[in-house]
């Protein structure tokens, strides 16, 4: 019931605020694919394939990052440091697990929802991929951790600024590194090295091998889960070693 209780919020929360949730998700996806799809994209090639196929799979990931974060973070923070009512869940029956593993459900499908915006938006700009149950699959994966990791840094934020904070010095540097909008090997190696490691660089490369036709790495797969799994475990010891909420 912890599971279903954080997912219906989310769904409440969605309900009430989806034109705005969806105008906010619209609006960096349209400006990367003029500026870059219409713009960069016209001048360059990165691959053999038209450089608007290999943008959206990249936009489609961080999008889901993106959304998947904020949407728990933000929330969760503002339910924590200003209304206080983070303070009835800890001392409900709830299960602890159970609440973070709806709550990051709950953002990894707000994920998916401005994920599928990036592909109907990309319609009018001739994007040619596929789109499969695996590629779903590395979304909602991708999701998963990154609404983890949003109520890992609700959890740790001693106020709302340091959510943002948080957001500028790890979600940001993945948004343009991790394989979303250029490939890896126009990386120096040591840096590489380390992007190779970070989620959305599983999540951006398998949604653009299996856009162009390639089967799902299980390899990826389970990193992502691994991802999703750690960032979990350290919300639940974090919120039983914090006794101020």
């Amino acid at each position: 019931m912890g599971v279903v209780t954080a997912i219906w919020e989310k769904w409440v929360e969605f309900k009430f605020e989806w034109k705005k949730i969806t105008a906010a998700a619209l609006v960096s996806p349209v400006l990367y694919m003029i500026a870059l799809g219409w713009g960069l994209g016209s001048m360059t090639s990165v691959t053999d394939r038209p450089y608007i196929d290999f943008l959206v799979p990249g936009l489609i990931a961080m999008c889901t990052m993106n959304n998947s974060f904020s949407a728990v973070a933000t929330a969760l923070n503002v339910q924590r440091t200003f209304e206080h009512s983070f303070e009835q869940i800890i001392i409900s029956p709830t299960p602890l697990t159970q609440y973070v593993l709806g709550q990051s459900i709950g953002g990894a499908l707000r994920g998916i929802y401005s994920g599928l915006l990036v592909l109907l938006i990309s319609l009018p700009f001739g994007i040619g991929i596929r789109v499969t149950p695996a590629f779903f699959l590395i979304m909602f994966l991708n999701g998963m951790a990154f609404g983890a990791l949003g109520v890992l840094a609700a959890v740790l934020a001693n106020t709302h600024s340091d959510v943002s904070r948080f957001s500028t010095f790890v979600i940001t540097p993945m948004t343009f590194l991790c394989n979303t909008l250029f490939p890896l090997d126009k990386i120096p190696g040591v840096i590489q090295t380390v992007i190779r490691f970070l989620p959305l660089t599983h999540a951006s490369g398998q949604l653009r091998s299996i856009s162009y036709g390639n089967p799902a790495s299980f390899f990826s797969i389970a990193v992502l889960a691994a991802y999703a799994a750690l960032f979990i475990g350290l919300s639940v010891y974090f919120i039983k070693k914090r006794k101020n909420f």
